[in-house]
């Protein structure tokens, strides 16, 4: 179908940690806006009462997915993990060994493409 690689990243923002997260949050999508460009959409939603975030995350191949994968374990991932519990990932498109391997420790299933269109 395509070379693109995308998840849905469920996690509870654990409690009296609203304040940081957000920081945090800012600060990691103004990171990934700037350094990169293989990274094709990076949102946040996050559920009325602030307890639950759901991250969409869509990248044009795996050696972008690996490239956001290395900034996030070098500059965010121990605050990130201080704020947020995931709860489940679900990732979409041919993900290579490689990045199977370095999503792992989140539980990821991985859906593999089988009919449809993007415009």
């Amino acid at each position: 179908m395509s070379d693109i690689v995308h998840w849905i990243l469920a996690a509870k923002i654990k409690s009296g940690a609203y304040a940081e997260f957000d920081a945090l949050i800012e600060e990691m999508v103004a990171a990934t806006q700037s350094d990169e460009p293989g990274a094709l959409i990076y949102e946040y939603f996050v559920s009325e009462d602030k307890g639950l975030c759901h991250i969409y995350e869509r990248y044009e191949n795996n050696a972008a997915v690996m490239t956001h994968l290395g900034n996030f374990g070098a500059k965010f991932a121990d605050r990130f993990l201080a704020v947020l519990e995931p709860v489940s990932l679900t990732v979409y498109g041919d993900a290579s060994q490689e990045v199977r391997d370095a999503l792992a420790g989140f539980g990821a299933v991985h859906m593999i493409g089988s009919h449809g269109f993007s415009r």
